[in-house]
């Protein structure tokens, strides 16, 4: 997982983070599946001269999530339930209050033509170790995958139907990002 050495500026022109929650209970077939993105981050890369990394920071403006696609469910995802969910999602991270969510690399080992990240990632303010499997797709093209568990961050997963439908506790994220020319000064 070798980089040229530098400084690089991730933003949304050259990557992209989604969350993929998905379905529970007993009432499941009524909910989606849903892939939401987070059209609003930006990171900072910094690579040593041997091409390893040494830090790496991304925030994310949480009040911003959008879901953009629902799977599954009795009927299609309207755009009135994607407004709908919005609300619900901003109001059960608390976005007023915790308008970011931070992952902060504290450790990078590379095997091959990736590796793993692991930092702390704070949500909903609290902080816990998050680990991203990375893989390198193309020529400075770079994805990462990893888990969060929504109870950990003191998010209650959303239930309805009377706890009959849940979104599990467990969401995917995913990060593809494609590094910039390298700021070197």
């Amino acid at each position: 997982m070798a980089v040229p050495a530098g400084h690089y500026r991730l933003v949304p022109d050259t990557g992209r983070i989604v969350l993929r929650t998905s379905r529970d209970g007993l009432a499941a077939t009524a909910g989606h599946d849903l892939t939401i993105e987070a059209p609003r981050w930006s990171g900072d890369l910094t690579v040593r001269d041997d091409g390893s990394p040494v830090s790496l920071e991304v925030r994310i403006d949480a009040g911003a999530l959008s879901v953009r696609e629902g799977t599954g469910g009795l009927k299609p995802l309207t755009d009135r339930d994607r407004r709908e969910i919005g609300v619900t999602m901003r109001r059960l991270l608390g976005t007023g209050q915790h308008p970011e969510a931070v992952f902060t690399a504290t450790r990078f080992e590379a095997a091959g033509d990736g590796g793993v990240i692991e930092g702390d990632f704070t949500l909903h303010g609290t902080s816990r170790p998050l680990t991203l499997q990375v893989t390198q797709t193309g020529p400075g093209k770079y994805q990462a995958t990893g888990s969060i568990v929504q109870s950990s961050y003191g998010i209650k997963p959303y239930s309805g139907f009377f706890g009959a439908l849940k979104v599990r506790d467990a969401v995917v994220v995913e990060a593809e990002a494609e590094l910039p020319p390298p700021d070197v000064a």
